[in-house]
């Protein structure tokens, strides 16, 4: 794991990364309408725990999968690594009301998203 962290660092693909604690040290939070649950971990389905996270900085999705294929598998029998991108400002647009033309932006997030 180091030498493919290393090696991301070096080709000034890697942002950030860390590993997460078990699911006994975590939290989840289950949204129904205004409702909202708080469900202590740990979690039995650990099949879908997500164990640690990169950020990585790539030019598309074709090189994002060719970065993950070359790490190695730190786990007897099968593991995964999901690739999602970052939400961009272009595809929220269509769920935030517009602000009034002329007005200032509501909320930092819109402001920070360059949202209008």
């Amino acid at each position: 794991m180091d030498r493919i962290t290393e090696e991301l660092v070096k080709a000034g693909i890697m942002v950030a990364g860390a590993g997460l604690k078990s699911s006994a040290h975590a939290k989840r939070i289950a949204f129904d309408g205004a409702s909202r649950t708080v469900i202590d971990g740990p979690f039995a389905e650990a099949r879908e725990l997500v164990a640690g996270f990169s950020i990585w900085e790539v030019k598309d999705m074709d090189e994002a999968v060719a970065w993950a294929a070359r790490f190695p598998n730190l786990v007897p029998g099968r593991s995964e690594i999901e690739i999602r991108p970052f939400l961009e400002a272009a595809d929220l647009a269509g769920v935030l009301p517009p602000e009034p033309e002329g007005a200032a932006p509501r909320d930092p997030l819109r402001e920070k998203l360059g949202v209008a």
